[in-house]
């Protein structure tokens, strides 16, 4: 299905989850999960309780260890009001699959019976969560299993945030061990499913609070926010949230990219760069450039030539992803020395630039490949 990408964005941009058909009545109450805490203490406010109580409270929610708002270590008639007035929603894991290299895939289904998936990547002792922010997506790459679902609906803040909290814990149960629930999880990337520009107040609202000290205290460096390029969504990140920005690029000419990509016909290379290199990067930040290299379609020598060109005077870090073949698409990875080659010109061109190996390719989590969907079973005989 085709959308109308400004449209989407622009008329109708943030469904609410108050106001959102497909969540069930319950979520007329406040869900506490999904406010900041400048927020919580306007609900304290309201309620009238003492909104001196929302840090305590908010870091409390907003870290593992509580599941209901019956089990918090709060005065009895402020527990007993948030009870009554509100509502703590949590996300647990349909299905959880670990990869050979130690990848491991969640599925969890909401409230509504959408599910999404969220991946835990370690690498040398430190792990990074790959975060949703949809379920399913309206960008409509054609490389992307995400893309062919379509798009259903944005996540909510709490939806967003919850999907770390139910990662930390299982990650307790399992035996890892570190000083603080932080510590658990070195970095935040939103490069799962859905575009998190679009979005954007949601995503804001999911930062503040990841990111709040009195939370798990994520700072800036260690959270990415990955674009498939929506230059005023880019301004407005640039702005409100200062985080790493990472830009699927994927080809360096429009009629490439437009084929690959249809958000490209709506804002192309150019507009796109020019907000690259408008977006505000403090001290020695870049810009990460992700570009998956498909045979026959953006990995000849002409392509490294024409993107080198095109990235000239934007500080930045390429990352080159060969494409990982599955049998839903039609399309396949370079051989190694077109790898080897397209990277050579890059980095003779003065450019920092990787070949990333995709984890947790034998699941369906390395990128392009998550699909919302849990392995099948065998049907009981």
């Amino acid at each position: 299905m085709r959308y109308d990408l400004a449209a989407t964005l622009f008329n109708n941009p943030f469904p609410g989850y108050r106001s959102d058909p497909m969540f069930p009545p319950s979520t007329a109450l406040p869900d506490l999960a999904g406010l900041s805490r400048a927020d919580l203490e306007k609900l304290l406010v309201e309620l009238g309780l003492p909104p001196g109580r929302a840090s305590r409270i908010f870091s409390l929610l907003q870290r593992p260890g509580y599941s209901n708002l019956e089990e918090l270590p709060v005065k009895g008639e402020v527990r007993r009001i948030l009870a009554e007035r509100c509502r703590l929603s949590r996300l647990r894991p349909l299905e959880s699959r670990t990869a050979k290299d130690g990848t491991v895939k969640f599925v969890f289904r909401l409230e509504d019976g959408a599910l999404i998936e969220t991946v835990l990547i370690p690498e040398n002792g430190r792990h990074t969560l790959c975060l949703s922010s949809q379920v399913g997506c309206a960008m409509g790459c054609r490389f992307c299993l995400t893309g062919r679902l379509g798009f259903s609906r944005n996540l909510t803040p709490a939806e967003i945030a919850n999907q770390v909290l139910a990662v930390l814990e299982h990650m307790i149960a399992c035996g890892v061990r570190r000083a603080t629930p932080r510590e658990l999880v070195n970095n935040l990337v939103f490069m799962g499913m859905g575009e998190p520009l679009a979005n954007y107040r949601n995503l804001l609202t999911a930062l503040e609070i990841l990111m709040d000290h009195r939370g798990l205290e994520f700072t800036g460096r260690r959270v990415t926010v990955s674009t498939c390029g929506i230059p005023p969504r880019m301004a407005e990140l640039g702005r409100d949230r200062k985080v790493n920005l990472a830009v699927s690029l994927h080809a360096a000419c429009d009629s490439v990219r437009s084929r690959l990509m249809p958000v490209n016909d709506t804002w192309n290379i150019d507009a796109l760069l020019a907000a690259c290199r408008a977006f505000p990067l403090p001290g020695r930040k870049v810009i990460l450039f992700e570009y998956i290299l498909i045979a026959g379609e953006n990995d000849s020598e002409a392509d490294a030539h024409l993107l080198a060109q095109k990235l000239r005077g934007i500080p930045c870090r390429v990352n080159l992803l060969p494409f990982n073949e599955c049998g839903e698409l039609p399309f396949r990875r370079p051989a190694a020395e077109r790898i080897a080659r397209f990277q050579q010109i890059l980095r003779d061109a003065g450019y920092r630039t990787l070949v990333r190996q995709s984890r947790g390719g034998d699941i369906g989590a390395a990128c392009g490949q998550l699909a919302g969907a849990p392995e099948p079973r065998p049907m009981p005989s």
